[in-house]
């Protein structure tokens, strides 16, 4: 059967996706304003072999404890990003096991947090008896992914998977999928070296001063792919579905769970978790060259609970991690300092403060947080002033006396969000600064 030529209509539909919340960004509206012409050309230079990707930003993301170096690809490479994923993802999606939970639609964190919860109560007979939990992570991941490893195992599941019918239409994926189209634009975006063509934001070097194995600048060579890439997220979960099955199919795991490289096991037997760290270990060294991280094994009985996925996981119940609550708390203090320094604060700023609270209390709302939330009401004062929780504390308002005074009514309060663009923010002030700064963004009123 001859596949009929849709890449310029794909084009579109990955250009309609790559813009999604990036309406406003000066990248994007460059774009925009010759859309044809650069459509047409991405089109021309991806069906002759010509493309190749341009320059990303590369800066550093603050986020304490953590700081992640993120290179930013340009919009037109974001578009390929979104057509190559639109291409391969079902078919990768459809290999991976049901337990593999990142950058898969319908199996994000809180699928994760769930299938956790299910597999401990299978494991331990619904919590009446012992069951331990071995948690594990690997050393420094994304800086150290092989890329020939990467592209041969693409290469070759596609090769395997050409002649087997897709689950949502019934085409075999070697006729669905232009092969020859994608084999090379997979191997262009995958040896790509971003360090050799990027721009340096914040005034950072070559580095940042990030420890060796976080920064793509100090990788071993022919290994790393950029954090930041729509791409890296979809290769860093095929990279590691391997791992996926000899876990389950060669060590016998059923209870078993992996978010990127974060991944558990669950099992009545310690004994035998303690000894399969060590194979673990080995099959990560001899066939991905990678290591488990030496400072992150977590082995014990699952009723002292278990973090995981921004969670802490026991039996019959959850709760938020002490990270994101101390980042909550950080926020509020910033809130509640900027506000006695600004007793008339700006729209932008009321919207955004309505917005971040929400963003917190809604990730509160699976968890059992109720005791959390009135320890956090002291550090509320200032923010309940001008708004008010709802009876169960899970969704906070501004009064509408307040949004009246600052033009924007409660139909359109989040359309005059400020969604920031990608650039490195410097060091925040003090909140009692007239330019003030957000702890966690970096944006300022």
């Amino acid at each position: 059967m001859q596949r009929a030529d849709t890449l310029l209509e794909d084009l579109m539909r990955a250009y309609l996706r790559a813009r999604r919340r990036k309406r406003n960004s000066p990248d994007q509206l460059r774009f925009e304003m010759d859309l044809e012409e650069n459509i047409m050309e991405l089109y021309i230079q991806l069906r002759n072999r010509e493309y190749r990707p341009g320059p990303s930003a590369c800066f550093i993301a603050e986020n304490p404890p953590v700081r992640r170096e993120i290179f930013a690809a340009n919009f037109r490479d974001r578009v390929v990003h979104h057509l190559v994923c639109g291409y391969i993802g079902p078919l990768f999606e459809s290999t991976f096991v049901a337990d593999t939970y990142a950058s898969i639609p319908g199996r994000g964190t809180r699928f994760g947090i769930e299938r956790l919860q299910q597999h401990a109560r299978l494991c331990s007979a619904d919590y009446t008896r012992p069951c331990y939990v071995l948690k594990l992570d690997i050393e420094s991941y994304f800086m150290h992914i092989d890329r020939q490893i990467l592209y041969d195992t693409i290469e070759r599941t596609m090769l395997r998977m050409a002649d087997t019918p897709a689950p949502d239409d019934g085409r075999r994926w070697g006729v669905r999928l232009d092969y020859d189209l994608l084999l090379p634009l997979l191997r262009e975006i995958i040896f790509d070296d971003p360090t050799q063509h990027c721009i340096l934001l914040g005034g950072r070097d070559r580095g940042g001063g990030l420890p060796p194995g976080k920064s793509l600048f100090t990788a071993p060579p022919g290994c790393g792919l950029p954090v930041g890439n729509l791409t890296s997220q979809l290769f860093s979960n095929i990279y590691l579905d391997g791992l996926d099955r000899f876990v389950q199919q060669t060590l016998g795991h059923t209870h078993y769970g992996r978010y990127v490289d974060d991944f558990y096991i669950l099992h009545p037997d310690r004994e035998l978790l303690k000894r399969h760290i060590r194979e673990i270990d080995t099959y990560l060294r001899e066939n991905l060259r990678l290591n488990l991280h030496p400072r992150k094994v977590y082995l014990q009985e699952f009723s002292r609970g278990v973090a995981f996925l921004g969670a802490v996981v026991k039996p019959h119940r959850s709760y938020i991690s002490n990270r994101t609550r101390a980042h909550f708390v950080e926020l509020l203090g910033f809130f509640g300092a900027h506000l006695r320094a600004n007793p008339q604060p700006s729209g932008r700023f009321l919207t955004y403060m309505q917005s971040a609270i929400n963003a917190y209390l809604g990730c509160m709302r699976p968890y059992k947080c109720w005791k959390i939330k009135q320890k956090l009401l002291p550090r509320m004062q200032e923010v309940l002033r001008l708004g008010s929780l709802d009876r169960d504390m899970t969704v906070f308002r501004l009064h509408p006396h307040v949004l009246d005074s600052v033009g924007i009514t409660a139909n359109n309060v989040f359309n005059a969000l400020p969604f920031p663009t990608h650039t490195a923010a410097p060091p925040p002030p003090s909140p009692l600064s007239p330019t003030a700064r957000s702890p966690r963004t970096g944006r300022s009123w």
